[in-house]
């Protein structure tokens, strides 16, 4: 641990937390139209903060010490691409155009990411979300190559009939993604049975019906149940070894009762 009292205020995690949620408390009033300069110029000092806390941990850790950590790349990352929110306030915002502002804001918004790695046992969570992805990662390239196959063949069914939803694959696709994902899925046959014949708007119905409840139910159902399974696998290991501890506990007590 370092001695030097400035070293050591911008290397604690206490006082980065407080910066990151007062930083946060500021681009909330910011958002919500309280926008004065005593909101600006207090969140460029956050922004200062957080450069020059980046600055010293590179002189703690080294550029190599400090850029292996991942938790330190996310962080140096999100100080970096928020940047050039430090010339905000002294440049004319208005002659740019809206793309360029939007830019902005959404840097500055990133930096609220930073609060992720003070949340409790969040080094398990990743770790989990990682193997859960990892295990899922095949299912998912499935269910996508799924989405854009009913997709297009859908375009071609209902692209006259159901235009708000089939004009193009993409919409399609992402027509089917909302069937897929239960959401809003009896708005879709409804809309192509009240442009259609009964007989269609009959065939339609239990076409999409069937979508939802091998794909929607059955299929969601499925991915999720993976993906769970592997995010708790670290704790179903440990559940393991203590029965395993137990088990041999058992045999050793049975066997010295053998020998009495």
């Amino acid at each position: 641990m370092t001695t030097n009292p400035f070293k050591r205020f911008f290397n604690n995690d206490h006082i980065v937390l407080v910066v990151i949620l007062l930083n946060s408390l500021i681009i909330y009033l910011q958002e919500i139209g309280h926008d004065c300069s005593f909101l600006t110029y207090a969140d460029l000092l956050c922004t200062l903060f957080f450069v020059v806390e980046m600055i010293v941990k590179h002189t703690l850790f080294g550029f190599k010490g400090y850029w292996t950590d991942g938790w330190n790349r996310f962080d140096g990352l999100l100080v970096i691409i928020s940047l050039p929110s430090l010339v905000a306030p002294f440049v004319d915002l208005t002659s740019f155009n809206f793309s360029v502002l939007l830019t902005l804001r959404l840097m500055r918004l990133l930096r609220l990411f930073r609060v992720l790695h003070f949340f409790p046992k969040i080094e398990q969570i990743v770790a989990g979300l990682k193997r859960g992805l990892k295990a899922t990662g095949v299912i998912l390239a499935a269910f996508g190559l799924l989405l854009f196959i009913f997709g297009v063949i859908n375009c071609g069914l209902y692209r006259d009939i159901a235009p708000q939803y089939f004009s193009t694959p993409l919409d399609a696709v992402y027509t089917m993604f909302r069937i897929f994902t239960v959401e809003g899925w009896y708005e879709i046959p409804d809309a192509i049975a009240a442009a259609t014949s009964p007989a269609v708007a009959f065939l339609s119905k239990v076409y999409f019906s069937l979508l939802l409840g091998v794909f929607g139910l059955l299929g969601m159902s499925f991915i999720n149940s993976v993906f769970v399974d592997a995010m708790v696998e670290d704790n179903n290991d440990d559940i393991k070894t203590q029965l395993d501890r137990i088990e041999q506990k058992l045999n050793d007590l049975q066997q010295h009762n053998n020998k009495l």
